[in-house]
Order: C-alpha cells, then sequence, then structure tokens
C-alpha cells in the first residue's frame, strides 16, 4: 500500500501569531500534521494543543526537540529568543521556519543560513508579502530586465500598531483584534525581547522586500528615528545604497489612525518604472514609451496571505516547491535593520559592503576587480 509523506510539524511559541497563521495553516494542508505546541506555560500549551489537535503539549524547547515524530518547527516566539531555538532545531536536524525579524543579529542570522546549508535543511523566513502574486511578477519583471538598471526605490510601509510598541496594551489593532490569544506583555515593547520598535516589527518586512524583488544587497545605510517618548522607535526614515548602487528611501511608522495603512513601493528603473500600493492590492508598470500596463488588482484574501509561509514550508520540505522565502532575505534584512540601528545611534553612514561597477555586470563581490569598487 503506498502511503503519502507527510511533514511533521512543531510550533515553538504558540502565542498570537502562531494561532492567528502558522498553526491554522498547517491544519488546513493535508500533507502536514501538528506534532506539538510549545509555550512556557503549562495550562496554556495544554488548552491550544487539546483546542488545535496536536499530540504533544510542551513547555521547555529541550521537551520538544526530544520529540522523534519531527520533521520541522516553526520559530514564532520572540526575537531575543529566535536565533538559540532555531539553531538548536537545525542541530538536531530539523527544518525551520523563522519569523520575523529574523535574529537580534547579521552574525546570528548568517550561523542559521550556513547551519542549515551544512545540514541540507530549509530555512525559511516569514514574510507573506513574499508570497503575493503581484510580489512574484514584480520580482520576474526586475530581474528579467523589464525595468532594466534598477536606479531607486522609495518605500512609505505604515501600519498602525504603535500602541503595541509603546506597551498601550498588548491587544493588536491593525485588523487583527479578534485574536485566539493575546500577544504577551513586552513582546513587542521591550526592547530586551523586541529587539527594538519599528525597525525590528515592521522594517523587517520592507527590508528583506527589497533583496526578495531586485535580488541585491544593502551597501550602505544612514538612518534616523524618532522614539516619539517611548523606549522603542516610533519613526523611521532610511537612506540605503544597494550594491549596484541604486538609492532608496524607506519611511516607515506605526503611529497611524486605525483606518489607515499604507506599503507603497516604487521602483525605477532605466527603461521603466513599477509602482506597487501592497495593502490595496494594486500594481502598475509604466515604460518610458508611457505605455501602461495595469495588473489584476489582488483580491482581499491575496493581499495579506498570512498562511502563505508554513504552506510553503510545508512544500518545501517535501521538495514540492521551492522555498519562496529562504533565511537569506531575513539576512539581507538583518544587515539593514543592523546598520540602521547602528547608524541611528552614531549619526553617521554604515558600510556594509563596496558598491559594484553599474554595467549591468553580476559580480561577485568578493572576486570583484579593484577597479569597480567605489570607496
Amino acid at each position: 500500500m503506498f502511503f503519502m509523506k507527510r511533514s511533521r510539524i512543531g510550533v515553538i511559541g504558540a502565542g498570537w501569531w502562531a494561532t492567528f497563521a502558522h498553526i491554522p495553516a498547517i491544519k488546513s494542508h493535508p500533507d502536514a500534521q501538528l506534532v506539538a505546541v510549545q509555550s512556557r506555560d503549562r495550562a496554556k500549551a495544554e488548552k491550544i494543543a487539546r483546542d488545535f489537535g496536536a499530540t504533544y503539549a510542551c513547555t521547555r524547547l529541550e521537551e520538544m526537540l526530544a520529540l522523534k515524530e519531527l520533521d520541522a518547527v516553526i520559530v514564532a516566539t520572540t526575537p531575543n529568543v529566535h536565533f538559540a531555538q532555531a539553531k538548536a532545531a537545525l542541530e538536531r536536524g530539523l527544518h525551520v521556519l523563522i519569523e520575523k525579524p529574523m535574529t537580534f543579529t547579521v552574525n546570528e542570522a548568517q550561523e542559521l543560513i550556513e547551519t542549515a546549508a551544512r545540514k541540507k535543511l530549509q530555512l525559511l523566513i516569514s514574510c507573506p508579502w513574499h508570497f503575493t502574486a503581484h510580489g512574484i511578477e514584480a520580482r520576474r519583471l526586475i530581474q528579467a530586465g523589464a525595468l532594466g538598471e534598477i536606479k531607486m526605490i522609495s518605500v512609505l510601509m505604515t501600519n498602525p500598531v504603535d500602541k503595541l510598541l509603546r506597551g498601550v496594551n498588548t491587544t493588536p489593532t491593525h485588523g487583527m483584534d479578534k485574536v485566539y490569544v493575546a500577544p504577551g506583555k513586552g513582546s513587542y515593547s521591550d526592547p530586551t525581547v523586541a529587539g527594538g520598535g519599528q525597525i525590528f516589527c515592521q522594517v523587517s518586512h520592507a527590508a528583506a522586500y527589497l533583496t526578495f524583488l531586485t535580488g541585491l544587497r544593502p551597501a550602505e545605510v544612514y538612518a534616523r528615528f524618532d522614539r516619539d517618548g517611548s523606549p522603542n522607535d516610533i519613526y523611521n526614515a532610511l537612506t540605503l545604497t544597494l550594491e549596484n548602487g541604486a538609492l532608496v528611501n524607506i519611511a516607515s511608522t506605526a503611529a497611524t489612525p486605525l483606518c489607515e495603512r499604507n506599503y507603497e513601493v516604487r521602483v525605477f528603473g532605466a527603461k521603466a518604472i513599477l509602482q506597487l500600493e501592497l495593502w490595496r492590492g494594486v500594481m502598475t508598470l509604466i515604460d518610458f514609451t508611457d505605455q501602461r500596463t495595469e495588473f489584476e488588482p489582488l483580491a482581499p484574501s491575496e493581499i495579506y496571505p498570512s498562511h502563505a509561509p508554513a504552506l510553503n514550508f510545508v512544500e518545501a520540505i517535501l521538495s514540492r516547491k521551492p522555498n519562496g522565502s529562504p533565511g537569506e532575505l531575513g539576512l539581507a534584512a538583518m544587515e539593514i535593520i543592523e546598520a540602521a540601528c547602528d547608524s541611528a545611534r552614531t549619526n553617521r553612514c554604515v558600510k556594509i559592503r563596496e558598491i559594484r561597477c553599474l554595467d549591468g555586470k553580476r559580480i561577485d563581490l568578493d572576486k570583484r576587480p579593484a577597479v569597480c569598487a567605489k570607496a
């Protein structure tokens, strides 16, 4: 008799987002099995296991990693423990889906990528924007050269989560307030737990999206933050240079009315301009002959596909689909976040890598001719 292989998954940190997105996604996939959930509170872990049909309720990471039935884990805990938990799971031989922000530091993100590669395991960063039809098509157009050389990108990203970042309350207030369990106290407002405010919580999305779209890594970052009386940054303004010399501006804040969200991405190429309104699900390509291509608007359910990372994780584990949001995108985001935090603290431009020649050639940064480097 033929048996279909299933992906057996445990969820570390079964809290607000895990119970809202990851666990329902696992339950909806015919070839995935929710084996275990972990929460530090025994009663909470048992309730989640019972309500969602998990076999095991764990309170400690070691307890979950000792389970022989597991193929993979989803790390949905607070950012301060992402690295240690993901590293332990990878060393145990488990595939890992990790929430954003990937880690606290670039070195930690790089170590996770190297560990996954050494163990031949899937490492996926949870960024739903990487799975929209518009995002995938925009990446195809950009990387196929439809826009020509990318010269400039403008990003405006807002999401009304400032009460979470300020610690005013722990109830999500940005359209996801009807939740199974609210975030823990300090999960978003304690810098030692969350890493920071808007830069870690939301700019982590936009930072990863830049490399997702263009395939380019950041070279230089200058940033200014406004905490607005909070222990965390609430307003962020970043100026970046990508490795090909393209200029990028990212403006982002958590302090907006509940009814208003913005995620506007404008990509300016030498041959065309691509305009995306991610929260509105619209995309337009305008070339330099004034030809406009309006893409089919996304349905409301397609605008922010919260289940997509976990669903793709299952498919990648089963070798059915490529990893749609690999750890390298989380690393690129951490390069921007770490440099931005350093820049905001020191009031200086932070250099990450050299800027290569602007002749369209893909040059290995470690093997580039000296004449291609910009001082």
